[in-house]
Parts: structure tokens; C-alpha cells; sequence
């Protein structure tokens, strides 16, 4: 019992001096801390006063490059603005020197012109006492003299002005003639171009004439379904190792040409096929159209065109003008333009763009009844071209007025192209009905002897019975006879009237 006391006793006593010892220690700790905390901090206050004094040092060393930039600046502007009031002060000085020399000068002319004066003065004295003494000699009054040399005056003058005026107008005519000539010749001679013919027919070669009866079908539903189907004519006759495809668009005459390849050498021949074939490609010339169209322009160097503009292009492929390909002739046209708008000042590029349009009024999908200059016309001016092109294309058959530069250019250009040799080409019978209509035409009206078609109808010469026809009535049977032309007969290009009326004076020497 005593024992156990004894051991609580000293279980107590070193539990308090336990805790009195990490009191003290704890202490002692918290003043090591303390001191530590206090010596870094004076470590941590040294080292931002350092930094302050660097930044302070670094701020200052900036303020004063900035001001003596600024020092350096304002000296620049101070000499500038000393160079600047010398160079006013220089000119003030010569403003005023120069105003002292206009002021003598200003007095000099005032004296002159009192002097002058005088004189006139003394010469309007002198003049009347002349004037009275010729009246007196003469017996005339002054103004009936004025009068008799302002009529002889204004006759010579009339005369010489006459003459002038016809030798003047005589060398223009015959300049414009030359620069004319010049800008044409040089035009044609810059542009080279296919010559391009096209017909109504269409040979496709076989391999053999074993196809033939493929191609014809039991009791020949084949050709009457691809007949039907592409509007084509097919002509499978004796030719061997060929058959005939015969239409006058040459855009159906394409597709059936390709229609037929394909069943040739796929081999398949019948109905259901060939209407599988055909639809395929009307739609694969449609995309050859666009890109035909798109092709063009890009070659033409021409932009902002609509896109049914450009598919109308494309169109112009599969178009004949005459024999002449309608594409081909555009694009012809269109360069010629574009050289003879450069030789002449004008717009290169709506001149260029105005040639290529001028026929798309024969290529719409559909067909109303109007010329094809006024329907390109409508055309154009629906999809957002230019006045000048418009009327360009309105213009160059003459169905509406000019009122640009740019359309006597297209007309002219589009009458080369169609005159140029090899590129148009006419059926032999309407050729040669239209050369004798022509000669039948002239010899219909009185006095005409002869009449001869000439250059490929392009030219008529008429000859007239001088006894019966007078110079002026020669004039109005070329004028009478081109209207009439012009009014009942259709011809590429234009056609020339010549009428000769020739005085003959024979005599014999016997």
C-alpha cells in the first residue's frame, strides 16, 4: 500500500517536472524562432532596398535618356524652324524686290499709255481730215466706200474659204481612208484563225457491216427508238464500214454520235439501252457545254461573266453559222475586237467582251421570233451586262442605233471574220440562186443594161445606158438597188453596189 503511494507519488512529481521542462524548452525554442524570423527579415528589408535603389537608379537613368531625346528632338525642330524663317525671310526680300520692280514697271505702262493715248488721239484727228479729203477728191461718202470693200472682201474670202474647205475635207477623207486601212489590215494580220467548215451530216465508222443489223433491230425498233429518242436521222444504206447521222442541230448529231460509240462497243443494242445511253449523254454534252463556255473565257482573259452567259457560250461549240462554227467565229471576233480597240484608244476588254456575245442570240434554249442581235441584245441586258455591250450586240446587223464606239468595232470585226476566205461555206444551189437573184434584182430597174454578181455575191456591178441615165440618177438606182437587197434577200456580211455609166465618143480615121 505505502509502496503503490510512493509510485503515484513519483509518477506525479516527473509527469510536472516533465511538463515544467517543455515549457522551458518550448520556450527557448520560440525565442530561437523569434530571432531566426527577425534576421531574415532584416536580410529580406536589405534586399528590397537594394532593389528599390536599382529600380530608382533604372528609372532615372530612362527619364533622363527620354529627356535628352527630347532635348536632341526639340533642337532638330528649333534649327528646322530656323532654316524655315530664313528661307521666308529670303523670299520676303525677293517679294519685295520684285514688288518694287512691278510698281516701276506699273509706272512705266501708265506713261506709256498716257503717251499712247495722245497719239491715238492725234491719229483719230488725222484720220477724219484724210477721210474728208478723200470724200471731196472721190466724190464717195466714207460709208458707201466701207461698204463696196466689205462686199469685195467678204466674196474673196468666201472663195478662198470654199477652197480651203474642200481641200480640207478632201484630206481627211482620204487620211481616214489610210488609218482606216491601216487599223484593219493590221487587225487581220495580228489575228491568225482556223478555218473552220461544218456540215448537216455526220459519217460514224464501223468496224463492220455485221453492226449494221444490230444497230437496225428486229424489224427495226432499234433505230426508230434512237431516232426518237435523239432526233437524229440514221442513213444505213450500201457504204460500207459507215453510217450516216443527219440533222441540222449539231448539238443532237453530237450526242447521237457518242450515243451510238458507246452501244458499238459495249455491244448491248436494244430500247431500254439505248434510251440508258442517250440520257447519259445529254448530260455529259451539257457539262462539256459549260466547260466549253468556261474555257473560253478564261482563254479570253474575260470576267464577271453569268454563268447562263458562259453555258451559252459553250452552246455556240455545237452551232454552225453558214459552215462556220458559231464558237469559233465568237472567239475570232473577240480578238479582233480586242487588237482593233487597242489600235484605236478604246476599252480592250468590254470591246473583247461585246465580240464574244455579239451572236448569243442564235444559241437560246428557246427560239422566239426575233432577230438575233435584238434577242442577244435582251439577253445581255438580263443578266447585267454593260449599256455598251448591249448595244454592241444590238447593233452590229443594224437593227438598233449606235450610240458607242465599241459597236461600229464589233460589226466591223464580225463582217472580217465573216469574209475572211474559206470561212463560210453556202449549199451550191442557194449560192448560185442568190448570185442570179441579185443580177435579176439590178436589171429590174430602168436603164440597166448589165449587171454582174461578183466576189461571191459580195459585190454588184451594174451597168447603166449613159443616154437613159444621168449622174444623179446613177446614184439613186445604187441606192435603190442596195435598199432593195437589204429589204427581200438575206446574205452573210454586206454586198457592195456599183453602178458605171460610161460616155463613149467614137470616131474613124479613113
Amino acid at each position: 500500500m505505502d509502496f503503490g503511494l510512493f509510485a503515484l507519488v513519483g509518477l506525479m512529481l516527473g509527469a510536472i517536472a516533465s511538463y515544467f521542462l517543455m515549457q522551458i524548452a518550448s520556450k527557448k525554442n520560440r525565442e530561437s524562432a523569434l530571432r531566426q524570423a527577425e534576421m531574415e527579415g532584416e536580410v529580406i528589408k536589405k534586399e528590397k532596398i537594394i532593389e528599390a535603389k536599382d529600380k530608382f537608379i533604372e528609372l532615372k537613368e530612362q527619364f533622363e535618356e527620354g529627356v535628352s531625346h527630347k532635348e536632341r528632338a526639340l533642337e532638330n525642330l528649333q534649327k528646322k524652324l530656323n532654316v524655315r524663317e530664313f528661307s521666308i525671310n529670303s523670299r520676303l526680300k525677293d517679294i519685295n524686290v520684285q514688288k518694287q520692280r512691278l510698281d516701276a514697271r506699273e509706272d512705266l505702262f501708265e506713261r506709256q499709255n498716257r503717251f499712247l493715248k495722245d497719239k491715238n488721239a492725234q491719229l483719230a484727228d488725222l484720220h477724219v481730215k484724210q477721210v474728208r479729203a478723200l470724200e471731196e477728191i472721190s466724190k464717195i461718202s466714207a460709208e458707201e466706200a466701207g461698204e463696196r470693200l466689205e462686199d469685195a472682201m467678204k466674196a474673196e474670202i468666201r472663195s478662198k474659204s470654199m477652197s480651203y474647205e474642200k481641200e480640207v475635207v478632201e484630206e481627211a477623207r482620204l487620211s481616214a481612208k489610210r488609218q482606216a486601212k491601216k487599223i484593219v489590215l493590221e487587225t487581220i494580220q495580228r489575228i491568225a484563225a482556223e478555218e473552220v467548215i461544218e456540215n448537216s451530216v455526220s459519217v460514224f465508222n464501223i468496224q463492220s457491216d455485221e453492226i449494221k443489223g444490230r444497230i437496225i433491230g428486229r424489224e427495226g425498233r432499234n433505230i426508230r427508238a434512237f431516232e426518237s429518242l435523239t432526233g437524229v436521222e440514221l442513213i444505213v444504206d450500201d457504204t460500207p464500214e459507215s453510217i450516216l447521222l443527219s440533222c441540222f442541230d449539231p448539238v443532237r448529231r453530237e450526242i447521237a454520235r457518242l450515243s451510238l460509240d458507246v452501244l458499238v462497243k459495249d455491244g448491248r443494242i436494244h430500247p431500254a439501252r439505248i434510251e440508258e445511253v442517250v440520257a447519259s449523254m445529254n448530260s455529259k454534252i451539257e457539262d462539256e457545254i459549260v466547260e466549253a463556255g468556261n474555257r473560253t473565257v478564261i482563254d479570253l482573259g474575260i470576267h464577271g461573266l453569268h454563268p447562263e452567259l458562259i453555258r451559252m457560250v459553250g452552246r455556240m461549240k455545237y452551232r454552225s453559222s453558214y459552215g462556220q462554227n458559231l464558237l469559233q467565229h465568237s472567239r475570232e471576233v473577240a480578238n479582233l475586237c480586242a487588237t482593233m480597240s487597242a489600235e484605236l484608244g478604246l476599252n480592250v476588254k468590254l470591246a473583247k467582251r461585246a465580240g464574244l456575245l455579239h451572236d448569243i442570240g442564235k444559241v437560246p434554249d428557246d427560239e422566239p421570233e426575233l432577230p438575233h442581235a435584238i434577242l442577244g441584245m435582251k439577253l445581255a441586258e438580263k443578266y447585267g451586262e454593260r449599256a455598251e455591250v448591249c448595244n454592241a450586240i444590238g447593233a452590229h446587223h443594224d437593227e438598233v442605233e449606235m450610240n458607242s464606239l465599241i459597236s461600229p468595232v464589233v460589226q466591223v470585226c464580225d463582217s472580217i471574220s465573216g469574209a475572211r476566205p474559206g470561212a463560210r461555206r453556202e449549199v451550191v444551189e442557194s449560192y448560185i440562186r442568190r448570185l442570179k437573184d441579185l443580177e435579176e434584182l439590178a436589171l429590174s430597174h430602168r436603164g440597166v443594161v448589165k449587171a454582174y454578181a461578183i466576189q461571191a455575191g459580195r459585190e454588184l456591178r451594174v451597168m447603166v445606158e449613159s443616154e437613159e441615165v444621168d449622174d444623179i440618177q446613177a446614184g439613186d438606182i445604187s441606192l435603190s438597188i442596195s435598199q432593195k437587197i437589204r429589204d427581200e434577200m438575206t446574205y452573210p456580211g454586206q454586198v457592195k453596189v456599183t453602178v458605171i455609166r460610161e460616155t463613149r465618143a467614137i470616131n474613124f480615121a479613113k
